[in-house]
């Protein structure tokens, strides 16, 4: 078995945070099961292009949505009609935890709270994802990754010295409070099954942004320190730490233990760089970190990246800079499970990059994202409705 098999999700979600968070909850097991809204197309995200499977007519046909869906289930639900809170709320009888990404003022309107769902169930977990938290003044504020990074300070923090400010490549933000999410919901259950009671928890892209600032920002709150970006994308406080040219590219060095340092010298024919009092320490080597930068560039320069690459393997932490098709086309991704093979509702194959947590013994399960409502009426019946009722659900908007 999976982890988290036998464990039931609803998840209330839009976009990218909360679907993120809750694929990882799919993949080591739960029954995720997507609620969306009938009458608006369901998730955003479902349209979502620019790339698309097969012709892109289908609601499940979105590259973006299928990289953040995989494994659930989909049960169309308007929860502003009362027959859909209804609904709902018998299915909150029979799950372990609520989940939702929505502004922060909006779960208690919609109930989805357990001073609402606790009456239902005393051990439900309901699990906010938000921009800014559901209370204070930016409780009805929306808010999106790049924002966060923003007033954070990430933007401060990325990129060359002396360019203009740059947000960090990826919507880490956006996929670490997701990750966030999930441990929580985990945690919360834990807890509920412990104590025999759930409880509302909550995760923020703001709270999550800002913690992440960590080491830097206890220099700052206790030193005074603010910390800038780096030449090279180097290490803050340790050399060698970032890229270096080589012959026909770039490599990036992390000799983040002083043992590395000889090494490094050793191998690239500079052993006396490694005896060199100059260069002992990482305190003197920060010191003289422009005058190494060029050396190492300089001696590297003799070979190319790959030749580096095999000399340093196992014996200097070093990785080539590359792009996404390259990065994706690298023989340690292609040989080693790193991409996953999946089959579309069209019966069409297509990849997606494989999830990060494995189970030896048992394999991740490998479902497409569901198309929309693909499984309203079998969790319908499963509650106790025949099809003529759910049928009338249907014919009324509710589902």
């Amino acid at each position: 078995m999976l982890p988290l098999e036998g464990c039931r999700i609803l998840a209330v979600e839009q976009y990218g945070a909360g679907p993120w968070g809750t694929q990882y909850l799919a993949d080591l097991g739960a029954e995720v099961i997507k609620i969306e809204n009938p009458k608006d197309g369901g998730d955003m995200a479902r349209p979502l292009g620019p790339f698309f499977l097969n012709d892109g007519s289908g609601n499940a046909d979105s590259q973006f949505f299928q990289s953040i869906n995989r494994n659930k289930k989909s049960l169309t639900l308007d929860l502003q009609h009362e027959k859909g809170r209804a609904l709902f709320h018998e299915m909150v009888k029979t799950a372990d935890a609520v989940t939702c990404n929505l502004r922060g003022d909006v779960p208690a309107k919609l109930g989805l709270t357990y001073e609402t769902l606790g009456k239902i169930n005393k051990d439900i977990v309901c699990c906010h994802l938000t921009a800014y938290g559901r209370e204070g003044e930016r409780a009805t504020w929306p808010g999106y990754d790049y924002l966060m990074q923003a007033e954070t300070g990430w933007f401060s923090l990325t990129g060359e010295p002396d360019t203009p400010p740059a947000r960090f490549g990826l919507s880490v933000v956006d996929l670490m409070t997701g990750l966030l999410q999930a441990y929580a919901t985990s945690a919360a259950i834990l807890g509920a099954r412990t104590e025999g009671k759930g409880r509302d928890i909550d995760v923020s892209l703001f709270d999550l942004a800002l913690s992440n600032l960590s080491y830097p920002a206890t220099w700052y709150l206790n030193s005074g320190h603010v910390q800038g970006r780096e030449p090279r994308s180097g290490h803050p406080s340790l050399t060698p730490c970032g890229a270096q040219k080589t012959k026909d590219g770039w490599i990036f060095l992390m000799c983040n233990k002083e043992k590395f340092w000889p090494i490094l010298c050793d191998m690239i024919g500079h052993p006396e760089w490694g005896r060199d009092p100059k260069y002992a320490t990482f305190k003197e080597r920060l010191e003289r970190r422009a005058a190494i930068t060029e050396m190492l560039d300089e001696a590297l320069s003799a070979k190319t990246t790959e030749d580096w690459l095999k000399l340093f393997a196992g014996k200097v932490p070093s990785a080539p800079i590359l792009d996404i098709q390259q990065a994706l086309e690298n023989p340690f991704v292609t040989e080693n499970g790193k991409i996953q093979d999946l089959v579309h509702q069209s019966g069409n194959p297509f990849r997606l990059v494989a999830p990060p947590i494995s189970c030896p013994g048992d394999p991740a399960p490998a479902n497409p994202a569901p198309e929309l409502g693909q499984n309203t009426d079998e969790l319908l019946t499963d509650i106790g409705l025949d099809a003529s009722e759910v049928a009338e659900l249907r014919a009324q908007g509710v589902i």
